[in-house]
C-alpha cells in the first residue's frame, strides 16, 4: 500500500487499499477527523497540505480528501516501522472517515498492532 503519483511539492497523493486488514493497520480512528498512514519514502515535514485520491475496496470512484501531515515515521526507525507519513483527514468532508468506519465496523476495538500504534 505504498502511495504513487505527485511528490512532495505537490501533495497529491493517489492511494488505493483493497484489503480490510491493510485499511485496519493505515486507519488512525484516534485523530480527529480520521486519518490514514501512507507507505512512502518522499520527505514531508509535519503541517505540510496533501491531498489523497482514496480508492477504497473495489468502488469504482476515487475519494478526494484534503488533509494534513500529522505523523512522521522516516526511513530506518525503530522496531522496523514502515516509513510514512500520517495524514489527518480535514474537517470539511467526513465522507473518507464514514466509508473507512463502516468497512472497519467491529475491527476498530481490536488491540492487532497498527503502523502508527
Amino acid at each position: 500500500m505504498k502511495a504513487m503519483g505527485g511528490g512532495a511539492r505537490n501533495g497529491i497523493l493517489s492511494l488505493k487499499i483493497q484489503d480490510k486488514s491493510v485499511l485496519y493497520a493505515a486507519y488512525m480512528p484516534f485523530v480527529k477527523n480520521g486519518g490514514l498512514f501512507i507507505s512512502t519514502d518522499k520527505s514531508y515535514s509535519l503541517g505540510d497540505e496533501v491531498f489523497l485520491l482514496l480508492s477504497l475496496m473495489d468502488e469504482p470512484e476515487k475519494i478526494p480528501v484534503a488533509g494534513k501531515v500529522i505523523w512522521i515515521t522516516p526511513n530506518g526507525a525503530q522496531g522496523n516501522r514502515t516509513p510514512g507519513i500520517g495524514v489527518q483527514f480535514g474537517d470539511k468532508d467526513n465522507i473518507a472517515q464514514n466509508k473507512i468506519e463502516t468497512y472497519l465496523a467491529g475491527t476498530l476495538e481490536s488491540s492487532r498492532p497498527t503502523h502508527t500504534l
